[in-house]
């Protein structure tokens, strides 16, 4: 995914949040740019920070990390001191500012990707690093912090991409990185992909398992059972999977990409990846108990394996933008000679 695409995200809630303030009409004239930083490959993490809106951070897959302090109109490399520069996730603690936390390794399953060594922390908005650990776990695709905790996080980590191994799943640190606590693991073959935390109740923690593998020899087409959408209400401490209205494994399950809405955490949305006639696009409205799928539109799920984000509208919870539309597209120009 290239930093543009992703970029969306931020400049979406930016320009929903000015036109909330004053006449839409104003706006009109504006048009999407690129805005940087030029570089190669793609860009799988991104954030901002509420109270500093002239401050991003990108996660780039075999680039380090990048901060911009002027809304994007120049960038500079924070990360490169440290061994590796294939990123799979940005987080900045919503409680302090200056605590940043970096998942190395792309997060992604894909012929061609790199892994990472761990988890990386900073307490002075990037200026500095220290490794925290889980360097097993080569992907790290998802992090979340504690909206009230910067010490409390859970990470989503993948696994090694081509075998087994046991450093998976969803880890959580109650201090900050120092120790870490793996509390949602099945085997050494099932990792973690994605983690989020409700922004209303942070007890209340969803993830998405995903048993997966690119051994040449397996073609990328292999798929576990125990891949599916998870849920705790206690912390993490104990989960439930979220089966009602969701694919299993037998109707070709992969990967899930969900987001909760902030406005209205009931609202949940989901890319599944799946078989055709079950992969789509769902919707659940009472936390993910239950869901129903809105679309089986390929150009909005059709790179479930390997792209699967969404964002919700932070204060519309009907907003939802979905990125695979973009890539989707693409797709189809490219497949029909168009232009």
């Amino acid at each position: 995914m290239n930093n543009r695409l992703l970029l969306l995200f931020i400049f979406c809630a930016t320009g929903l949040s000015l036109i909330a303030q004053g006449n839409s009409s104003l706006f009109n004239c504006l048009k999407w740019r690129m805005v940087g930083p030029f570089r190669g490959g793609r860009t799988v993490g991104a954030t901002g920070i509420a109270s500093q809106p002239n401050v991003f951070y990108i996660g780039v897959n075999n680039g380090g990390v990048w901060k911009t302090n002027d809304y994007g109109r120049t960038w500079q490399p924070v990360f490169d001191g440290q061994p590796t520069g294939s990123i799979g996730d940005v987080a900045v603690a919503p409680s302090n500012p200056n605590v940043i936390y970096v998942g190395s390794g792309e997060g992604l399953q894909r012929p061609d990707l790199s892994v990472g060594d761990g988890v990386y922390k900073s307490v002075d908005a990037g200026k500095a690093w220290l490794n925290m650990g889980l360097n097993a776990s080569q992907q790290i695709g998802g992090l979340a912090i504690d909206p009230t905790n910067e010490n409390r996080v859970f990470i989503a980590a993948l696994g090694h991409p081509y075998g087994p191994n046991k450093e998976r799943g969803v880890y959580r640190t109650i201090d900050g990185g120092k120790t870490w606590e793996n509390v949602l693991y099945f085997d050494e073959n099932t990792g973690a992909i994605q983690v989020e935390i409700d922004p209303s109740n942070p007890q209340v923690v969803y993830a998405d398992m995903w048993a997966a593998r690119q051994g040449p020899w397996e073609n990328g087409k292999w798929q576990g059972p125990k891949s599916g959408l998870y849920k705790s209400t206690d912390g993490g401490t104990t989960w439930k999977k979220l089966t009602t209205g969701l694919p299993t494994f037998e109707n070709g399950l992969g990967r899930i990409g969900f987001c909760i809405a902030p406005s209205n955490s009931n609202r949940l949305y989901a890319l599944v990846d799946a078989r055709e006639g079950f992969g789509g696009f769902y919707r659940s409205d009472n936390a993910g108990e239950s869901w129903v799928k809105l679309s089986d539109d390929d150009r909005l799920w059709g790179r479930g394996d390997d792209f699967a984000e969404l964002k919700v509208d932070p204060k519309n919870a009907d907003i939802v933008y979905d990125l695979t539309w973009l890539f989707g597209n693409l797709q189809m120009v490219e497949k029909n000679g168009l232009q």
